[in-house]
C-alpha cells in the first residue's frame, strides 16, 4: 500500500491503468482534453502488480482500473469521474493541474 501512496503522490493527476483497459484509455484522453497531462503507470508492466490491485481496492475502489487520484487522493474510476465531469465538478479539482 505504501508503494500505491507514493505513487499516488507522484504528480497533481495520476492513473492507474493497465495497457489493454479501454475504460483506461478513456478516462486518459478526457484528462487530456481538459488540458491536464496525467501521471501514467501501468500497473500490467508492473513485477508487482497483483499487490497493486490488491492495495488499490484496499483504498476503495470497485475495479482495480482505472483508478484516479487527483492532489493524491482517491477520486475514483470511471464511473466517478464521468459523473463529476457531467456535473462541471471535475475541472474544478483539475485546474491547478492544467498545462
Amino acid at each position: 500500500m505504501d508503494k500505491v501512496m507514493r505513487m499516488s503522490s507522484e504528480k497533481g493527476v495520476v492513473i492507474f491503468t493497465k495497457s489493454s483497459c479501454c475504460l483506461s484509455y478513456a478516462v486518459q484522453v478526457l484528462f487530456q482534453d481538459l488540458g491536464v497531462i496525467p501521471k501514467i503507470h501501468e500497473i500490467d508492466k508492473d513485477p508487482e502488480c497483483r499487490e497493486i490491485e490488491k492495495a488499490l481496492m484496499r483504498l476503495g475502489c470497485s475495479k482495480p482500473v482505472p483508478a484516479v487520484f487527483i492532489g493524491g487522493k482517491l477520486v475514483g474510476s470511471t464511473n466517478e469521474v464521468m459523473s463529476m465531469h457531467l456535473s462541471s465538478s471535475l475541472v474544478p479539482l483539475v485546474k491547478p493541474y492544467i498545462c
